[in-house]
């Protein structure tokens, strides 16, 4: 077998010192600063990450604080239009009604006019009537003298009772 003589592990040895020197002083600082450099990109990345996400949740909150805003906004108006609604219906209703009313004290005087002009009238054509028939009988009842002074004699006795 192969045993490892003196020299050979001096210059193994040497060789690793020197390999190590010449690592620890051109490939370790650029590695290490790789790393530490990688380090920081990733803390800084986590950092932004959970800015971002508070971010996130605050633009959350700030929408919800919107929203719940919106709609008390929301139910403010459509109250108001419900009130202004239930308003208008009740003046249009009580327009209506007084309008009605005066219609129907218009129609009742109306009414009550032609009633009384429909009395006169009647009451005309029947003194008309009565006149008529009144003339018509004394016509037929008068017609002899006899008759006209026995109307006349009784007419001047009951004026002067009176």
């Amino acid at each position: 077998m192969i045993e490892p003589g003196i020299g050979l592990l001096f210059w193994m040895t040497l060789t690793f010192v020197i390999l190590l020197i010449l690592l620890a002083k051109f490939a370790w600082k650029p590695i290490l600063g790789a790393i530490n450099e990688r380090e920081v990109t990733i803390v800084d990345s986590l950092n932004q990450a959970k800015l971002a996400r508070q971010e996130v949740e605050n633009l959350k909150a700030e929408n919800d604080i919107i929203i719940r805003e919106a709609k008390v906004e929301r139910d403010q108006i459509l109250k108001e239009a419900r009130e202004i609604k239930d308003r208008i219906v009740g003046e249009a209703k009580d327009a209506a009604r007084n309008e009605g009313d005066k219609m129907i004290e218009a129609a009742r005087q109306t009414i009550q006019a032609e009633k009384s002009a429909a009395v006169s009238e009647i009451k005309s054509q029947i003194g008309t009537l009565s006149v008529n028939i009144a003339e018509s009988i004394l016509k037929k009842n008068l017609d002899n003298d006899s008759a006209q002074d026995a109307l006349v004699a009784n007419i001047l006795n009951t004026s002067n009772l009176n």
